[in-house]
């Protein structure tokens, strides 16, 4: 089938692919493709790519990344085999994106690898293979090497078709344009000629209409600011001159700054908002009506948005202060106009983005704490306004991930928290809507996170089934929706891990073997679903280890069998996915331990540093990673079990426990308390690890494989009633809400 026959089924004239990351390159992308209006030359000519458009819209742009998905999903997917072409925005971040390289695959699969081109914004192609400059590669795995017979991605490499958008390269302009002539098979050169003509046609004009505008603009603008000071008599006319100065600047600010970016002369439209900064920076705070400032804030926060989009921050924080500086004013005059708290709380929020952008996160934080300031005063005379109350959880959320970022996930508790509230009102007056539901959920199951880390378990188990209750009932409304199916499975996994580290394990392994079925369904009806493999591999690993700690060997070998024959492809399909790596390395760390318990010492040893070979590179790239901690650690004392090396026992367990007691945050994360347990009972320190083995008492820690060292090495570990006790009550809590 030809391109030309292709191209008048496809819904969408191409796809965006992109790093969340990198959505200030998307989002101008998207715009500069779909208001790109064809030299009229051009139009109706015939290329191998169908007839030339007017236009290229609709271009399809994911703007959410999927970031709590474990696959395309569905809707993705439709989009993508709907779509003539695939774009690619390349930077560092891209090239390490799951989902990117998911999405070029997904694209090749559908048999167009021909219509991939690619945005370069950042790093170097090729960089992967110039030894120190890994982290700079720009092009995802799926874009270097061509898709072999078996749908997988070969070691064959290929070069991508690429426009670059980079200082000193094509630039945006030429980068734009030279996309444009791709994705309609055009020649470039014949585009630019055209579009060199349609240039100077059209700003010739733009420019003597700006020239005029501005010219009007500061005559009015004089002329209202005398006015302004002439009799009484004539304030009403000063008045009017002012609204028509303001009129004119909101013109220049608005159709006039959208058509010159059409034309792509960002040096007039910075022209136009410079003086349209001086402007109001000349005009007078007092002696002048609210709507006049409003006005005002509106126009400088537009600005300040224009010039976000062109990476100028310093310009952005200036025109976003101003704005600021305005709607602080009139949020002050009113407090009870929601409408000017909402206006106020927004630019503060857009400053704290400035601020995050420019990698300040202190002040990326006042921002957000300030608009949150102004929100929470507002809600007190709209208790009940939706919009209000959705501004406000999404700030609360950006307030979590500032101190995320800065590893204070005891404090990330606090906000999150606010926004699990806000969601839970959200979805109470709108209990149809199944983003806000299943945002709810999400919300559930962060905090679940948070509440292990920090050894509350209880908090825990009733979070992560609150999410679970979510996502079931999500799931009954829609059973067709696999990817729905694949949020229950997961949630159902993560629940079933939680309630065996309280010592539930009958509990745990019922649900993680629920989670083992589904999964297995899933990769029925979509065997080349990666995602759904994945699940099934993790999930078969995580079970094998209960069973195995509950006595069931043989089944533990089993799942665990069945895991090591999915990962290893997983793995080489995509060498760059670190959380297939890490998953491959626990899965050979469950066999290294059933040997152990099969008396194999030396292929338990085998095994045991095969999982660290991987696990030791991966923990060096991202030592903050829990799970990868985790299972580093793991490995190292196995090994140290197993060896019969005379000085590598002890060294292994010192490094362990130098890595786990150097961690930032969630040190009282039980799972890494028992492992540190392990480590100073085996180094015969026993007086060091009393208090930790108190601390998980008290946390209701039960984990089979503590209880295993604490019976080994005689110490007494009753049931803690009181916490069994406190579980229940979570659970009643839960359920009454």
């Amino acid at each position: 089938m030809t391109q030309a026959s292709v191209m008048p089924a496809c819904r969408y004239r191409a796809f965006i692919s992109y790093s969340h990351q990198d959505k200030t390159w998307a989002g101008w992308l998207h715009k500069a493709l779909e208001t790109y209006a064809i030299p009229k030359q051009l139009v109706g000519q015939t290329t191998t790519a169908g007839a030339i458009p007017r236009r290229l819209a609709p271009i399809f742009r994911d703007r959410d990344e999927l970031a709590s998905a474990t696959d395309l999903g569905r809707k993705v997917n439709e989009a993508l085999a709907q779509s003539a072409n695939l774009i690619v925005i390349c930077s560092p971040r891209s090239a390490t994106s799951h989902w990117v390289n998911e999405e070029v695959l997904a694209f090749k699969r559908l048999g167009r690898s021909e219509r991939i081109f690619c945005l370069i914004v950042d790093g170097e192609p090729g960089a992967s293979e110039l030894p120190g400059r890994e982290t700079d590669e720009c092009f995802a795995p799926a874009l270097r090497y061509r898709l072999g017979a078996d749908a997988a991605l070969s070691r064959e490499r290929t070069e991508p078709i690429a426009a670059d958008a980079r200082a000193g390269k094509d630039g945006k302009t030429n980068a734009k344009l030279k996309l444009i002539a791709g994705l309609l098979d055009l020649d470039l050169d014949a585009l630019k000629r055209r579009e060199l003509k349609r240039r100077y046609r059209r700003m010739a004009a733009l420019a003597t209409l700006a020239l005029a505008v501005m010219a009007v603009t500061t005559t009015l603008a004089i002329a209202a600011l005398i006015a302004r000071h002439a009799a009484v008599l004539a304030s009403h006319t000063a008045e009017r001159r002012q609204k028509q100065a303001e009129g004119l600047v909101d013109f220049m600010l608005g159709d006039l700054n959208d058509k010159l970016a059409q034309v792509a002369r960002l040096d007039i439209m910075e022209a136009v908002d410079d003086r349209a900064m001086g402007y109001f920076q000349s005009l007078p705070t007092t002696d002048v009506n609210d709507e006049t400032l409003a006005q005002r804030a509106k126009a400088l926060e537009k600005i300040g948005s224009v010039r976000l989009d062109q990476g100028h921050l310093p310009a952005a924080m200036a025109s976003y202060q101003a704005a600021a500086r305005l709607a602080a004013t009139l949020a002050q005059s009113e407090p009870a106009d929601t409408a000017r708290q909402l206006a106020y709380a927004r630019i503060l929020a857009f400053i704290g983005m400035t601020y995050w952008n420019q990698g300040q996160l202190d002040a990326a934080q006042q921002g957000f704490e300030s608009a949150r300031t102004v929100l929470q005063r507002a809600e007190q005379h709209a208790t009940n306004d939706l919009t209000l109350q959705y501004e406000l959880a999404m700030v609360d959320n950006d307030i979590g991930h500032v101190l995320e970022a800065h590893g204070r996930l005891d404090e990330a508790v606090v906000p999150y928290r606010s926004t699990l509230a806000l969601s839970r009102k959200l979805v109470a007056a709108k209990p149809d809507n199944t983003d806000w539901a299943s945002q709810l959920g999400g919300a559930h199951n962060n905090l679940g996170k948070l509440a292990l880390m920090r050894g509350d378990l209880a908090t825990a188990v009733a979070e992560y089934t609150a999410d679970d209750t979510i996502e079931t009932a999500l799931s009954a409304r829609d059973p067709h929706n696999n990817d729905q199916r694949d949020n229950v499975l997961t949630v159902r996994a993560i629940l079933g891990r939680t309630r065996a580290l309280t010592g539930d394990i009958e509990a745990g392994m019922r649900d993680m073997q629920q989670a083992v079925d589904i999964a297995m369904q899933l990769t029925k009806v979509d065997p080349n679903n990666t995602g759904f493999q994945e699940h099934l591999a993790l999930y078969a690993s995580q079970s094998s280890r209960l069973r195995r700690l509950s006595g069931d060997l043989s089944a533990a070998q089993a799942l665990n069998a069945q895991s090591l024959s999915i990962l290893p492809a997983l793995t080489k399909q995509d060498p760059a996915n670190i959380g297939w790596q890490r998953e491959f390395a626990e899965a050979q760390l469950e066999q290294a331990a059933q040997s152990q318990v099969s008396g194999q010492t030396d292929a338990a040893c085998r095994q045991a540093q095969a999982a660290l070979a991987i696990l030791a590179p991966l923990l060096a790239r991202q030592p903050d990673d829990r799970a990868t901690l985790l299972a580093t650690a793991s490995a190292k004392l196995l090994l140290a079990a197993v060896s019969d090396e005379a000085q590598l026992p002890q060294q292994l367990r010192n490094e362990a426990l130098n890595t786990m007691q150097a961690v930032k945050s969630g040190h009282d994360d039980p799972r890494l308390l028992a492992l540190q347990v392990d480590a100073l009972l085996a180094l015969d320190r026993k007086a060091e690890a009393q208090p930790l083995i108190r601390q998980l008492w008290n946390s209701g820690y039960r984990d089979a494989a503590l209880l295993a060292v604490l019976r080994r090495e005689r110490i007494d570990y009753p049931v803690n009633t009181v916490f069994r006790q406190k579980l229940l009550a979570a659970a009643d809590t839960h359920a009454r809400e």
